[in-house]
């Protein structure tokens, strides 16, 4: 499996490497510098090379920010990453603040007043800069563009820029050639009233041109940028190291491929076209770059989200074979964790590596879709904890575990959570599960009209816990790729605006949860499929609806049958009926026995 910085990453990479930035900052002669997590394509998951904040502060979560003043810096995460930043983060070196609460915009208000601060433009959207520098003009301080990263400079064993091989994606998983995408494309181009778009996301650069690699920390993504014209020829600027034999025959005469140093040159080519770039996708330089060469930025939604998003039904099948198969790795390790481990009560670091072993044994994983998360008792209070040395623990009797991970597969990306009971659980654990099944039940079987979103369905998930006074501070459901990230929009079930309808071959998580601070967690997950609008027996309008696509059986210990309604039951009943009937035929032995079991009719 490949690896980025590893979780456990010493508090003295700050004391190490923070006097190296500033240095380099004090030669530019800038009194700060802004660090942000992401890279030159905005990734969540980085390649080492790229993983500037991780190497200036040893902090790894997969969402944050760095500043670096004179005098002082601070390191910014959110609430998934609460325990995981104080343990890779010197304190001393650098303050710990809230990403979203106040996060950068608030620190900076308060700059020294004439401080110029740096910023690389090609690590930041053009939206996000323009709140930077509004929140810095406040405190009378500037932010300035700079061509030398001081992070870069002051990197004297930075890693190579990773050169996995990018390789065809056959049709038969695709589902479309990528001729007639770049076809499609290249019209919704044009409708947007331009002659050609600049492509930075590896995602949408993957579904295009039908190709994986292996640039990005657990996702099949390579680094690449593209320009796409409206009559759906392209030119793919991609390091030759990368390029593979088979690769020019694979994409054909319409696309051209070219050396990454030749991009700034093509830009400088489009003097008087129209180019659609999306602000939320593509850094801010190439805004700067196209500017001024005198190109007519048109801003717009990258082309390739909405197709991508809405999985066509060769992706939608291979997704479905993909969970089957990752569904009997999954009941293999579920039946370890009810058995063999409730003896021997391994650690956190032994139930990945057991649930990673599990999925490498069905000879079909490509990678892990993300570290996966194992939490045991207060650990699994924190929603994306990842066992990290000074805080790892080992199962005890009445705690709860609970798992998150997910695997890459040729044919489909998976994710799934489960939460199990070590030796008997509680009431009071029983009925909060309970509470969160109900919760994930509603957003199993609703039903809606076209044009709804996500935003808009999400306080049904949560319907059943507010009636109970409780919620959880996280989304119920976000979006995920056919052999692509696990974290994918437009698409997202949150609390958060989100204007997106969900639209028919959409893959989204459900997910609720419940955290009990200092005590344990609690979250159900699977992935669904967004059907077509059908009508409903005497009804009027036509209801999208989800399918299911993850099967994993449920903690049956942890279900207080009680708090189900009739209908609650049934669905329960059905789901495991039904991962019996796909999964059961791929297991043996013990474990196939285990599951049957498990998937038995609750007792009324």
């Amino acid at each position: 499996m490949r690896q980025s910085f590893d979780e456990t990453t010493s508090p003295a990479f700050g004391a190490k490497h923070l006097p190296l930035v500033r240095a380099a900052m004090a030669e530019q002669r800038l009194d700060g510098f802004l660090v942000p997590h992401e890279d030159e394509h905005q990734n969540e998951y980085l390649p080492a090379a790229n993983d500037r904040l991780a190497w200036l502060t040893g902090f790894t979560g997969s969402a944050g920010a760095g500043v670096v003043l004179k005098d002082r810096a601070a390191v910014f995460a959110d609430g998934r990453y609460t325990v995981q930043v104080r343990a890779q983060v010197d304190a001393g070196q650098f303050e710990i603040l809230d990403l979203v609460e106040g996060g950068v915009p608030a620190y900076l208000e308060k700059a020294p007043k004439g401080a110029v601060i740096g910023y690389d433009p090609r690590l930041h959207s053009p939206d996000a800069l323009a709140t930077l520098k509004r929140a810095a003009a406040k405190a009378g301080a500037s932010l300035k563009p700079i061509d030398n990263n001081p992070v870069d400079a002051a990197w004297a064993e930075r890693p190579a820029q990773p050169s996995a091989p990018v390789v065809p994606h056959e049709d038969r998983y695709a589902g479309e050639s990528s001729a007639a995408k770049r076809k499609r494309i290249g019209e919704a181009v044009a409708a947007a009233g331009a002659d050609a778009v600049v492509l930075t996301a590896p995602s949408s650069i993957a579904w295009l041109f039908n190709v994986r690699g292996g640039d990005v920390i657990r996702s099949p993504l390579p680094l690449a940028q593209a320009i796409v014209a409206a009559n759906g020829t392209a030119m793919l600027f991609l390091d030759p190291a990368k390029v593979t034999n088979e690769l020019p025959g694979w994409l054909g005469d319409d696309v051209t491929l070219m050396n990454p140093g030749e991009l700034g040159q093509a830009l400088e080519g489009m003097k008087g076209f129209k180019v659609l770039v999306d602000p939320a996708q593509s850094s801010a330089w190439y805004f700067d770059r196209l500017e001024l060469v005198g190109a007519t930025v048109v801003r717009g939604m990258d082309p390739c989200a909405i197709p991508r998003a809405a999985k066509n039904p060769v992706e939608i099948e291979g997704s479905r074979q993909a969970h089957i198969r990752d569904g009997a790795a999954l009941a293999r390790f579920l039946h370890w964790v009810d058995t063999t481990a409730q003896v021997e009560l391994p650690d956190e670091r032994g139930v990945v590596e057991a649930l990673e072993r599990f999925r490498e044994e069905t000879g079909a994983l490509k990678d892990l879709s993300f570290d996966t998360i194992a939490g045991i008792g207060p650990n699994a209070a924190l929603p994306h904890y990842k066992p990290v040395t000074r805080t790892i623990r080992k199962m005890e009797p009445g705690s709860l575990l609970l798992v998150d991970g997910g695997g890459q597969y040729l044919d489909g990306t998976t994710d799934v959570t489960r939460t199990m009971a070590i030796g008997e659980p509680s009431a009071d654990q029983r009925r909060m599960f309970t509470l969160v099944l109900k919760a994930h039940i509603a957003m199993a079987v609703i039903r809606f009209p076209v044009g709804t979103s996500g935003h808009q369905l999400d306080a049904l998930a949560r319907a059943p816990m507010w009636m109970a006074g409780f919620d959880y501070d996280h989304g119920t459901g976000h979006g995920v790729g056919s052999y692509l990230g696990v974290h994918e929009g437009p698409q997202r079930i949150a609390k958060a605006v989100n204007t997106q309808p969900l639209l028919t071959g959409m893959i989204l998580s459900n997910e609720p949860g419940y955290y009990r601070e200092g005590h344990w967690g609690i979250r159900i997950e699977t992935l669904q499929v967004v059907t077509a609008p059908e009508p409903i027996p005497g009804g009027e309008r036509p209801m999208h609806g989800f399918e299911q696509l993850t099967f994993a059986p449920l903690d049956r210990k942890l279900i207080d049958v009680d708090l189900l309604t009739e209908a609650e039951r049934a669905y329960v009943d059905a789901y495991h009926a039904e991962t019996w009937t796909k999964v059961g035929p791929l297991m043996d032995g013990e474990a196939q026995a285990w599951l049957e079991a498990q998937c038995a009719p609750l007792a009324a």
